[in-house]
């Protein structure tokens, strides 16, 4: 009869760790000009594995894991919106997104671009994948199944290549188990400064493993993409887990024309750390622009330290460098914004799409 008990509280608890809270949201998308419904519109929260198309009447639901979220609404001929999204916004039942038809002349000019690149794939594919994708492990297991969608343009007064696509570029990656479709505002690389940044929306879908050898590896790997992410940073920052979670926090001024390294004894004093009771939302806003983060549990692969033979072989560092007087606001799930107001750069800037995981991540441990 112990047996007995014990298995049934073993089972009970095991499904409250791994059930998560959820909130519903949902509205309808219609046509900016007309407001006629629009049917069969792709609605998405970024970043995740939960996506829906709109219904006749243009309407649409969501059940997400509590959290902060952006929206994406994208549909063949309209611009794509955004809206910003938390556990709030379940209160209410009708959310209305309004799409704007493309203007048709400024599709022509890029069309008709005479700085588009004839065999842009053949000249450029491998620079844009190992710049987009990355070129890590998990980059190695990874394939675009659309390349024809994507388009390269090439800036010769300013030196710059930029890729912009015409469908949303379909990304399987073998190495976690997903298959991304990332609708691509655009890709840039600037030459003078060797500077790569690129923006989008990506919706995550999980693949069906072969076997339960299969189902384990992915599981393992994406274990392993988690820690030290930039995910688990903002999840562990926001429960102030930071030191038993392996990170550690200087920062980095000049003094006398060198950068020096002042660490950081209290993490969440020093980054200003604020919860809004109300919201449950973390507002930090650091005493210093660069960050320096350290993740203790974890070395960096031969693979980085081969392109980087200044870097420490024991940790991994990166820098975050944030806007001065900017708040980050930052959601129970790792979801942050504005995220423009932070700059990655170092071990954090190296892992690109390829390391990348949903915000409805769950780490089974």
């Amino acid at each position: 009869m112990k047996k007995i008990l014990s298995l049934f509280l073993f089972l009970c608890i095991s499904v409250s760790v791994f059930t998560q809270a959820t909130y519903i949201i949902s509205g309808q998308v219609i046509d900016a000009a007309t407001r006629l419904p629009l049917q069969a519109a792709s609605v998405f929260a970024q970043n995740t594995t939960v996506g829906t198309a709109t219904g006749t009447e243009g309407n649409f639901k969501l059940e997400l894991p509590v959290g902060g979220y952006d929206l994406v609404v994208t549909f063949t001929g309209y611009q794509t919106e955004t809206k910003r999204i938390t556990t709030a916004d379940a209160a209410d039942n009708h959310i209305v997104i309004e799409l704007k038809q493309k203007e048709k002349e400024l599709q022509d000019v890029i069309v008709k671009s005479t700085n588009e690149v004839k065999d842009g794939w053949e000249k450029y594919g491998d620079f844009f994948l190992e710049n987009f994708i990355g070129k890590t492990e998990n980059a190695t297991q990874c394939t675009i199944n659309n390349t024809a969608a994507l388009k390269f343009y090439f800036y010769k007064k300013r030196n710059r290549l930029k890729v912009l696509a015409t469908e949303p570029v379909e990304i399987v990656n073998k190495a976690l188990g997903y298959s991304i479709k990332y609708t691509l505002d655009s890709f840039t690389h600037e030459y003078n400064s060797q500077q790569s940044l690129y923006s989008g929306y990506p919706l995550f879908e999980e693949l069906q493993p072969a076997d339960e050898a299969e189902k384990k590896k992915w599981d393992t790997a994406r274990m392993t993409a988690y820690n030290g992410s930039i995910l688990h940073f903002m999840r562990s920052l926001y429960h102030k887990q930071l030191k038993e979670d392996g990170f550690e926090i200087q920062f980095l001024v000049n003094f006398n024309d060198k950068e020096n390294a002042i660490p950081v004894k209290d993490f969440y004093g020093g980054m200003n750390y604020k919860k809004e009771d109300s919201s449950q939302v973390v507002d930090i806003v650091p005493n210093q622009k660069e960050v320096a983060l350290i993740f203790i549990n974890e070395r960096p692969p031969l693979a980085y330290l081969e392109i980087n033979p200044e870097a420490s072989p024991n940790f991994q560092l990166s820098v975050l460098s944030f806007l001065k007087n900017e708040p980050v606001s930052i959601e129970q799930n790792g979801y942050y914004y504005d995220q423009d107001n932070i700059t990655i750069k170092q071990y954090l800037g190296w892992e690109k799409v390829a390391d990348m995981l949903p915000y409805d991540y769950i780490l089974i441990k």
